[in-house]
């Protein structure tokens, strides 16, 4: 793991999003990245995942960027890179960074597989969200924004890690999404009740429109990584055929 951070703000709320269901996590914290003009402060990649970076508009995207709001004093890390396999190494990360800010709270973004998911159809229903809080009080605040708690169901990746090796407060946010394709209807969701819980004043009614244009993006992002793993594993073939 190789972590840089070149700015340290104090006692910041941390939010995390890493690829998963929909890509939820990712859409979501790339919108408030934009939307709060944060300012990039580090990065982060893991010696573990193939060396493989993605350029955008002519610049280079960070598997892993981390960014800062100074006006909500919030951290947001934000990766376009998977992490299966390394889902510990990852939590890790990300609980190395939170203790070195003294973060008050890490909130981490999810999407969470809906009933008929895959089913074309069920593409256009509405995204429902849901939370599980390690916080009295936070999930005492949910409710009462009336947020549902998750009662039953599997958390995985490096939420999953997370909640079982933190100390610090950990909310998770989960939003329904209908499709394993970048979903920025559950994107959307999820930035409706981020604001809410977080008072962040984000005009979330025109947010589809945006989170298509980071659907359109991350989907480009994504389908250059896989064939770049799929042109590294047939050269890897080439070597032993």
């Amino acid at each position: 793991m190789h972590l840089v951070l070149k700015k340290k703000p104090k006692d910041p709320i941390v939010v995390e999003g890493f690829p998963g269901f929909g890509l939820v996590g990712t859409i979501a914290s790339e919108f408030l990245i934009s939307h709060l003009q944060c300012e990039k402060i580090g990065s982060l990649y893991f010696e573990d995942l193939p060396a493989t970076i993605a350029i955008h508009e002519g610049a280079v995207i960070d598997p892993v960027s981390i960014y800062y709001n100074k006006k909500y004093n919030i951290v947001i890390i934000h990766s376009i890179s998977g992490a299966q396999g390394i889902e510990w190494k990852a939590a890790d990360a990300v609980l190395d960074i939170c203790q070195q800010l003294g973060a008050k709270e890490i909130i981490s973004l999810e999407g969470v597989g809906a009933a008929g998911m895959g089913d074309d159809e069920e593409n256009d229903a509405n995204s429902n969200a849901f939370f599980y809080s390690t916080c009295k009080e936070c999930s005492k605040k949910l409710k009462s924004l009336g947020v549902e708690q998750l009662g039953e169901g599997i958390i995985m990746g490096v939420t999953s890690a997370l909640v079982l090796k933190t100390e610090i407060p950990l909310t998770c946010l989960f939003a329904e999404t209908h499709s394993n394709l970048p979903d920025s209807k559950a994107a959307a969701k999820m930035i409706e009740v981020l604001d809410k819980y977080l008072g962040l004043q984000v005009d979330y009614k025109p947010l589809l429109k945006q989170a298509e244009k980071f659907e359109e993006k991350l989907r480009g992002l994504i389908e250059k990584g896989t064939k770049a793993q799929e042109i590294k594993e047939r050269k890897s073939m080439s070597y032993v055929g």
